[in-house]
């Protein structure tokens, strides 16, 4: 266990927005991750890891506190409500003598809070205040007079058409993003431990891949897009390019995932810069490197685009953690242990020797050193939207879905149909699992009474959790918490 802060390790967060679970090629996808697949073949992946809240900013405060969406306040997503937590991730390692960086999106409010970085390169593509600028955009028209505009400045940043950057590559948020990372490792304090993230905005949409990337992909066989029987509601002819539901012809479908893999290959050369730089410096030899997204990208599954849905593609997540060599452990292992966001603070904080209480998360530090810790049985997920309920019980073998407005259920049998084509909700032969998964919800849901999920004992339909604490709208510093999340 390190003694002194110059004795601790470093660490580098990588973490891009809607990159969904299954899209490693270490994992068997078409997609190319070469960097990615060398730091699984050196570390560890979690193969059920989940997002607690599918979509940005629940995630994003989940990841900074440790906590579940509930006991952070952020059960959905909503623009514009302050971050006022005063124990984050990075606050506590800054206190502990850790130099924090971040390169590219935060998602944080007011925007250009830094909630306990110390050196931040923003990249944002939204203007909720009218001051506000990031660092990106004057940099570009620095660069181009205004000739080149982001993609995200010129149409819907959740639009599934592909858009093929054409400009000059060095000139792309993907690109910027990691060079803003290499130079905040340049200028960082060599006498300290620093912890950078690494926050890049894509492959969240627009799908605007450079355009050579893009072309690898054209000639290239793809897998059939999994549609369930249970799907047909969504199954009505899109008619906006920002759906988040609906059936798109195939060829329009098509090139918006190629757009979407090759934007995922495009960072993948930008996450090799990184790491060869870290590498050429002797920086690996002493730094810890968690590659996770904040959630997926449903891209046509089910007639489904976009996130906040508990199905897989939305809801999955990868989750790479690369030791140092000096750690020991093993190298290219799987780990089928569910987890989820709230355990990224523990685990970095137990691995820097720093206590870990007041978090619901669990460090996953015993399994990157080839233990077998007592865990927990399943995650929980949730997101409200537009009316819908989304509540989710996963171990990532079988998955129990209640959309607690209307009372539906969904029932998945992951390990046999990880696509979830079927529905076993109403299966009689998957009666007493299915039981058992609506157990385990209302359990989890206990103690919230007010959300008035559950009595106690059984799920409550009819109502759907608030999309924020009515705390934080209030301004009142929610309280903390030293159970764990079990």
């Amino acid at each position: 266990m390190p003694e002194t802060a110059a004795d601790r390790p470093n660490f580098v967060l990588l973490f891009p927005d809607q990159w969904r679970g299954d899209c490693l090629g270490s994992l068997g996808h078409v997609v190319e991750t070469p960097h990615l697949d060398e730091l699984a073949a050196d570390g560890v992946t979690f193969t059920a890891a989940y997002s607690p809240c599918p979509s940005c900013i629940a995630t994003r405060a989940v990841l900074a506190t440790g906590l579940t969406p509930s006991s952070a306040g952020r059960m959905g997503y909503r623009d514009g409500v302050p971050w006022r937590y005063r124990r984050t991730l990075m606050h506590r390692l800054a206190d502990a003598g850790y130099q924090t960086l971040c390169s590219g999106k935060t998602h944080f409010y007011p925007q250009r809070l830094m909630l306990g970085f110390q050196r931040m390169r923003l990249y944002d593509v939204q203007k909720l205040d009218p001051w506000f600028e990031d660092d990106y955009h004057p940099w570009l028209f620095g660069r181009t007079g205004g000739a080149v505009l982001d993609t995200c400045r010129t149409h819907s940043s959740n639009a599934w058409v592909a858009r093929p950057w054409t400009h000059d590559e060095a000139l792309h948020p993907n690109c910027w993003t990691a060079d803003a990372a290499l130079e905040l490792l340049r200028r960082r304090d060599p006498t300290r431990p620093f912890f950078l993230q690494v926050g890049f905005h894509r492959p969240h949409p627009p799908l605007d891949p450079p355009l050579h990337v893009f072309e690898r992909y054209l000639p290239r066989p793809l897998p059939p897009v999994p549609v369930g029987g249970w799907a047909g509601e969504f199954d009505a002819p899109v008619t906006r390019t920002d759906a988040s539901a609906g059936r798109l012809p195939d060829h329009l479908l098509d090139r918006a995932r190629r757009a979407y893999y090759a934007q995922i290959t495009h960072l993948d050369s930008q996450i090799g810069r990184i790491v060869w730089f870290l590498r050429k410096r002797g920086l690996m030899e002493n730094t810890y490197v968690l590659f996770a997204s904040d959630h997926g990208e449903q891209l046509g599954d089910h007639h489904l685009f976009r996130k906040v849905t508990p199905f897989e593609g939305s809801a999955k997540v990868p989750f790479i953690v690369r030791p140092p060599p000096s750690a020991g452990g093993p190298r290219g292992d799987r780990c089928a242990a569910p987890v989820t966001h709230a355990d990224i603070m523990p685990t970095l904080l137990e691995l820097a020797g720093l206590p870990a209480d007041g978090v619901e998360g669990r460090g996953v530090g015993p399994f990157l050193r080839g233990e077998q810790p007592p865990w927990r049985d399943y995650v929980h997920g949730e997101h409200t939207a537009g009316g819908v309920g989304w509540q989710f019980v996963t171990d990532g073998r079988e998955k129990f879905i209640w959309d607690s407005a209307g009372g539906r259920e969904w029932f998945f049998s992951l390990t046999e149909d990880p696509q979830e084509r079927v529905d076993l909700a109403a299966d009689a032969s998957s009666a007493e699992r299915v039981a058992l998964w609506r157990d385990r919800l209302a359990r989890a849901l206990a103690g919230r009474g007010a959300d008035g999920l559950t009595d106690g004992e059984k799920l409550t339909p009819g109502r759907i959790a608030p999309t924020v604490r009515p705390e934080l709208l209030e301004g009142v510093e929610l309280p903390d918490v030293s159970r764990r999340w079990d």
